[in-house]
Formats: C-alpha cells, structure tokens, sequence
C-alpha cells in the first residue's frame, strides 16, 4: 500500500472513531432528556432541531466538500497560496449563509412554529439559533483541514462539540424542567449552541497552533492568484448539486411517511395502527441502521481529498488504488454491521427497548430487511464520495433521484399489501439504495476506468459475515439458555461475532496485518492479532 492509501487509511479511521464517540455522547444526552422533558417536550426539542437541520444544510452540506476538493487540488499541484484563498472566499461566503440562516430562525422563530402548527416550539427554535452563527463557520475550518488530508482537527472539534453540547444541555434541560417543558426543551435546545461556540473554538486554536507551518509554504509560493470571483464560482458550482442531493432523500422521507399512512389506512389498518407501524420503521428501525452509517461516511469524507488530489494530477494509478481501498474499506466494515443485525436483529432490539416488548418483537421483520440496505448503502456513499471527488457531483445527485422515484413506486404498490404493510418501505429504501450504487458504480469505471476485484473487495468479507452472523446468532441462543438474560447473552454475541469476523477476514486475506498496522492504534492491534492469526 501507498503512503497516500496509508494516510487515506488513518483518515477514515479517525474520522470512524469520533463517529462512535458522537453517537454514543448522543445516546448519553437522549435518554435522560426524554425520560425528564417527555413527549410533549421531545416534540418541542424536536421540532426545533428538524427547522435548525434544515437551515443547515446551506452550509454543511456542500460546501465543506468543496472546500475539501479544492484545497486538495491546489495542494497537489503546490498551489499553496491559492489553496488558503479558497479557505478565506469559503469563510466569509459561510459567514453570510450564518447570519442569514440565524436571522431566519431566530427573528422568524415564533412565525414558523405558529406557522407549521407548533407554537410553543418557538422559544427552543430560538435557543438552538446562536449555532447556525458558529456551525458554518467550523464547517469551513473542517474542510480547510480535510483538504490537507489531516482529519484529527475535524475529529477532536466534533467531539468537543457534542460534549459540551451534552453537558451544557442536559444541565439546562435539569435546572429550567421546574420552569416548565418550554423552557427545559429551550434548555437542551441551547446545548447545540454552546457545543457549536466549543467546536469552533477548538478548531481555530489548533489552526492557530499550525499557522506558521500553513504560512510558510504560502509565503514561498509564488504561482499566481486566482480571482476571487472565480474561486467563488466553483464553490457554488461544486456544492449546489451536493446540497441538492442531500435534500432528496429527507423530501422523499416526507413524501414517504404520506404515502405509507394513507395506504396503511387504505387497506383496513386504522389510523392508530398505521401510526404504530410507521413507528415500527422511523423510531425502531431507522435509528439502529443509522449506527454503520458512521463509519462508510468517514470513509467517503476521508476518500474525496485523496482521489481530488491524485486526479488532479492525473495520476491514473493512484486514482484507482484509492478508489479500490475505499470500497474494500468499506464492504470490511459494513457487511458485519449488516449480517450482524440481520442475525441479532430480534435481542439487539429487546436489548434496546425492554419496556416496549412487543412493539421491538413486531419490529423485527423490518429490521432485518433495512440491515441489508446497510450494504447498498454503504456502497452509496463510497460511489458518492468518488464522484464527488473527480468533479461529477451532479451524477450521483440524479442516480439517487431516480433510485428515490422507484422507491416511491415500490413503497405505495407494497404497503398497500396488507400483509406487507411498513415492511414494504423497507423494500422501497433498499430499492433506492440498490439503484443509486449500480449506476453510481457504472459511471466511477467509466470516469476513471477503476476495475473492482469482487473477490476481495465483495465474496470475501461477506463470506466472513455470514459466518460470524451464524455464530453470533447460535451463541447468543447458547447463551440466553444458560445465563437467562438478554441484555448479557446479546452483549457477549455481538462480542464473539467481532472476534470470529476478525479472524476470518484475516485467514481469507480480505485484509492484511499490514494493512492493519496503518491505522491509528494499529501496531498494538496487530500484535494482539498476531496471536490467533498466521
């Protein structure tokens, strides 16, 4: 492997960490805060965070990706100065989209709770709006680094902001719940605030500690300066379609949740019924199968400087290295998280949820569809990622519309199966997914003439997960009749699942020690691994 596949490598794993720590600081704030505020006030923290969400994505969905593949570029060619510009134009054009989207949601708070029939959301929409200052800016320092191909800064800020927001808005939810739920929902809310000011506010310390080492470089550099108008140009041209594309899937979630209760009703569930079995999938479901989505995103995130800047070069060779890798990376990662919900699917949500007994069982069928959409998925985003990278951004936005309009298709023929019913929306996301990678993976080999091995890249890894999820499953049943406990029996499968895939991805040589041995922490763990393989 390359110095570059190596520095691709520490990325993804970087950046797949502070994924883990995010989630489960998340979990850490979610469970308390609900049991505390209750539904009322989950709806209120809720609706705030869904109208923050969307403001949001102005400035963290496409942008920091352009400023990722330009930075690269220019870094690869030794256009240090002009890679620093397209810092500084990014900055102040994110500058304005904060402002802008702060105005919207604080000035306009208490219109668009009234508005979308939630008014006293309108104090907790309030409190969450100082973050749409500070996130776009953060989001400009994280593409900046990103496209230096260093993602520590990215992961350190991003976990000090989902602390502080955890201390901050548990602390807040607890004192204000004796004012009321407005104010206690108002509370958490705030939590993103200050994390946002924290997150901010790390990231610029470490890029003041490496300011003389980005200067120097910039200082010697000599090749002309491009326009500013120019520089911006691209930003708009790059990110736009990216942001575009990140609007389908939640639009057609919208349309997705219209179509599943009328049809629902339609074929003689009730409407308590339907709303019950689309919980099933959007509270169930969805939030589990979001979990390996932590780790294929830090592989498409850490992918797109690397290939920009090899194609930028037109380094052939390294393109398609680092284009294997990534999908390898990520098929290494995703078929186990697929295989092993789908094998632990029925424990794994008793586990979760052992107050809600018979809605988790009902649930299971589902879960086990969406685990395999984990794998088209994962797919997905690594297609996404190469794309986006060698400047066909608007591909894969068009490849996931019409793998969305078949979801739709699919979604409305098959819940209104009685039979079928919300496992029917599964189908139609695992549709979309599988359509959106086919042709996704037919335009990369024609853009940059990539040939996976589906040996490596595919049979094996499965082949691996498949065991461990027939191991996991007998172990965990093993187990339960032993120990009579399902919280345990679970933990300890999932456990000897992630030792058995371990041992077999390394005797089938879908990864080598080697390999291993670039990753963070990687040496120690080779030695540990030296022990159970040859």
């Amino acid at each position: 492997m390359s110095n570059k596949g190596n520095k691709f490598i520490k990325g993804a794993a970087i950046l797949g960490i502070a994924g883990v720590v995010i989630k489960l600081l998340g979990a850490v704030f979610r469970i308390p805060l609900t049991n505390w505020i209750g539904d009322d006030g989950m709806s209120y923290y809720g609706f705030a965070y869904s109208i923050y969400g969307a403001l949001l994505v102005l400035s963290t969905a496409g942008i920091p990706v352009a400023i990722s593949r330009m930075v690269s570029e220019r870094i690869a060619v030794g256009e240090y100065k002009n890679a620093h510009k397209v810092f500084k134009v990014a900055t102040a054009l994110l500058f304005f989209i904060g402002i802008f989207s702060f105005a919207a949601c604080y000035f306009g708070g208490e219109y668009i709770t009234a508005k979308l029939g939630n008014p006293d959301a309108a104090l907790a929409v309030k409190a969450i709006s100082p973050a749409l200052l500070f996130v776009p800016l953060f989001s400009a320092y994280r593409g900046y680094f990103q496209g230096r191909q260093n993602m520590n800064p990215t992961a350190i800020s991003e976990i000090t902001e989902q602390l502080v927001r955890v201390i901050v808005g548990l602390y807040l939810a607890y004192k204000l719940l004796q004012t009321g739920l407005k104010e206690a929902a108002a509370g958490a809310s705030f939590g993103a605030s200050a994390g946002s000011i924290a997150g901010l506010g790390i990231i610029v310390v470490i890029y003041m500690l490496n300011r003389r080492t980005i200067h120097r470089k910039i200082d010697l550099n000599n090749k002309q300066v491009e326009e500013t108008s120019v520089i911006l140009r691209k930003i708009i041209s790059i990110s736009v379609p990216i942001i575009i594309g990140c609007e389908i899937m939640p639009i057609m979630t919208l349309i997705d949740t219209g179509i599943i209760m009328t049809r629902l009703q339609a074929t003689g569930w009730s409407y308590a019924e339907a709303k019950s079995l689309y919980g099933l999938l959007s509270g169930f479901c969805n939030s589990l199968i979001a979990f390996p989505q932590v780790f294929t995103q830090a592989v498409a995130v850490s992918l797109v400087p690397a290939i920009a800047a090899a194609f930028k070069l037109r380094d052939k060779k390294n393109v398609q290295e680092n284009i294997k890798l990534g999908y390898r990376t990520t098929m290494i990662m995703a078929f186990p998280c697929a295989f092993g919900i789908f094998a632990l699917a029925e424990p794994i949500l008793l586990l979760l949820y052992p107050a809600q007994k018979a809605s988790a069982i009902a649930a299971v069928p589902t879960l086990m569809i969406m685990a395999i959409s984990v794998i088209f998925l994962a797919i997905t985003q690594t297609s996404v990622g190469v794309l986006q990278s060698i400047g066909k951004q608007m591909v894969p936005v068009v490849h996931l519309g019409l793998g969305c309009v078949g979801k739709v298709i699919i979604t409305y023929i098959l819940v209104g199966v009685h039979s079928v019913n919300i496992k029917g929306a599964a189908i139609g996301t695992m549709l979309a997914y599988f359509v959106a990678l086919v042709l996704n993976n037919i335009s990369v080999k024609k853009y940059t003439g990539t040939k996976i091995d589906y040996d490596l890249t595919y049979v094996r890894p499965c082949i691996a997960a498949v065991i461990m999820g027939v191991c996991a499953y007998a172990f965990q049943k093993l187990a339960m009749g032993l120990l009579h406990s399902n919280s345990i029996a679970t933990l300890l499968a999932i456990m000897v699942g992630g030792i058995v895939y371990l041992i077999l991805i390394f005797t089938l040589k879908a990864i080598t020690l080697a390999e291993v041995e670039t990753m963070p922490g990687g040496t120690k763990l080779v030695k540990i691994l030296r022990k159970f393989v040859k």
